[in-house]
């Protein structure tokens, strides 16, 4: 997946159906929906900004919104072996001349699936300090960039399902290497926010690594209509969805992001999450960002329903 970063900044650009009826709900946005019809209509699903709303932000490899105004944040990811670090000073560029925040996703392995290390293997290399090079070599690059910098290191710790190579380690072991990374970048670039980003799953607070060493919380919410529909036996909209993870964190008194954001389905499904997802919600006090994941899904889903396309361009193709 070495791709992800490498077509972020090529060529100075980010490169790392018929229409169903409007649903009830649509009717409390009236100012919307209509729009909202004409972009799913013409094959563009994203997000509608709400100016008084919650803040956005999008990891987005093909550059469908770099003119738009509103966007805040640019997302990229990043392994920490076998990369190039100087597409970091790029995305740096790319986000400052449009006065965006970098929020900069570390993921411990290499994307080379060949080089990978059993979670067993990882952590305890990471423990022993091998991988401290590599993370002083990212770290001395992002104290050169322009732009202000959130680090999400290692996210989805929490999840089982054997995704990640990080994830289900022992607790005290995630919490360790996490603060060793907190405090590399923070003695380096002061400035540097730590975000801690869990999927939202139960048990997920075993593995919080303390207030002095978290600044931001990110969750991940993702809505696929045919999961939804296999899963709980109806579709879900995004305060749903949202909800499990948000109670799970907002006790951290912590402010809260959507690290990851994405939806597909047919356009009655995703018209509510359009409109919602940047929407004020007084459920949602602590919520102060969502950041669309504006590419196709890496891993194939449970019940063979494949690699969802979140792209809010679908129709140009996405590999």
């Amino acid at each position: 997946m070495k791709h992800r970063l490498l077509r972020m900044v090529a060529g100075g650009a980010l490169l790392l159906t018929p229409v169903a009826p409007i649903l009830a709900a649509a009717a409390l946005w009236p100012a919307y929906a209509e729009d909202v019809a004409m972009n799913v209509a013409a094959g563009d699903k994203r997000p509608i900004i709400h100016s008084d709303g919650t803040k956005f932000g999008a990891y987005d490899p093909y550059g469908d919104f770099g003119d738009q105004n509103g966007v805040e944040t640019e997302a990229l990811f990043l392994p920490w072996e076998d990369v190039d670090l100087t597409t970091l000073i790029s995305a740096d560029n790319y986000a400052a001349q449009r006065n965006r925040k970098l929020l900069i996703t570390i993921e411990p392995w290499s994307w080379n699936e060949g080089w990978r290390l059993s979670a067993d293997e990882l952590r305890r290399k990471v423990l022993a300090g091998d991988y401290d090079a590599n993370l002083k070599a990212i770290s001395d690059v992002v104290k050169t960039l322009k732009s202000p910098v959130i680090i999400r290191w290692a996210q989805e710790m929490e999840d089982k399902s054997g995704r990640f190579s990080w994830a289900n380690w022992p607790a005290e072991d995630y919490i360790k290497a996490f603060r060793k990374v907190a405090e590399q970048f923070r003695r380096d670039t002061p400035t540097v926010q730590m975000m801690w980003s869990p999927k939202g799953l139960e048990g997920l607070e075993k593995y919080y690594p303390g207030d002095g060493y978290v600044d931001l919380i990110g969750l991940s919410v993702f809505g696929l209509q045919q999961y939804d529909i296999k899963a709980y036996g109806a579709p879900k909209t995004f305060a749903e969805t949202l909800q499990p993870g948000y109670e799970r964190v907002v006790s951290f008194k912590k402010p809260i992001w959507v690290a990851e954001l994405g939806y597909e389905g047919d356009a009655a499904y995703m018209q509510p999450w359009i409109q919602t997802a940047t929407a004020k919600d007084a459920k949602f006090p602590d919520l102060k960002e969502v950041v669309y994941f504006n590419d196709r899904e890496v891993h194939a889903w449970p019940f063979g329903l494949g690699r969802p396309n979140w792209r809010v361009k679908p129709d140009s193709g996405v590999n």
